[in-house]
């Protein structure tokens, strides 16, 4: 192999940390910096790790940064006694591309309703962050209601059960998902939100997604993201998966 295949360009990435808050963020950044930048904000239990494959297309045409929240990846995880983990909403934007992430109750399914009980009172019903948590979730939030389970990499998923059962974790994750319950009540404040701004959107859906179904997706097409047909974008089910892993015609 030549010297010259190995040159970096600006669409290589590459990895830094800087001081948030007093908390150390770890991020990825690629492409050129007076280009227009796409932020990419990871799921729950994966870090920007999951955009590996799909930084170096973006970077060709976009300045990419892909964190890692706090208490994720190679973030700072600080006790939950000395910070306040919290799922906030971003306020500056100029655009939006939203795959499976949900702003309307119509896009919950049935299974939140066992975690509403364990929102109403955490101490009765340990047993539902206990399988929010486990391997077997784990595991399913990438391969469930997959029809081509043999393209799924394991290391995904055994590389984050491993970072759920660092010290401190199941602390932060469960005051997480405890925290969670305030978006659901946000839900009518980023329609609003959505309707009074009007940002371009891309809404990208797995329609197999057992946690954030489909009808979420049509919800927002149809009520929250109102622009004019110029800048209107499809609801787009081409995906089956949640991930970025899997295309169909």
């Amino acid at each position: 192999m030549s010297s010259a295949s190995l040159e970096s360009t600006s669409a290589s990435t590459t990895y830094h940390r800087m001081a948030v808050d007093g908390v150390g963020v770890f991020y990825r950044e690629a492409g050129p910096k007076d280009a227009s930048t796409i932020v990419l904000l990871h799921g729950f239990p994966s870090s920007s790790r999951e955009f590996d494959t799909l930084i170096p297309l973006l970077a060709t045409r976009y300045h990419v940064v892909a964190p890692d929240f706090p208490g994720f990846g190679h973030s700072d995880a600080p006790p939950t006694s000395s910070y306040a983990y919290i799922s906030a909403h971003p306020q500056r934007l100029r655009a939006l591309i939203i795959q499976n992430a949900n702003a309307y109750r119509e896009g919950l399914d049935a299974k939140w309703g066992g975690i509403a009980q364990y929102w109403a009172d955490p101490k009765a019903h340990p047993e539902v962050f206990d399988t929010f948590v486990s391997f077997a979730a784990t595991e399913q939030r990438h391969t469930l209601g997959t029809s081509h389970p043999k393209r799924y990499n394991p290391d995904t998923w055994t590389d984050e059960y491993v970072h759920l059962s660092k010290p401190g974790q199941h602390e932060i994750q469960a005051a997480l998902l405890y925290d969670y319950r305030t978006n659901v009540a946000s839900c009518p404040a980023w329609q609003a939100w959505l309707r009074e701004h009007r940002p371009p959107v891309l809404v990208v859906w797995g329609r197999n997604d057992p946690s954030f179904i489909a009808p979420g997706a049509k919800a927002t097409r149809s009520a929250g993201c109102r622009n004019p047909p110029a800048r209107r974008r499809p609801f787009c089910p081409g995906r089956e998966e949640r991930r970025h892993r899997e295309t169909y015609p």
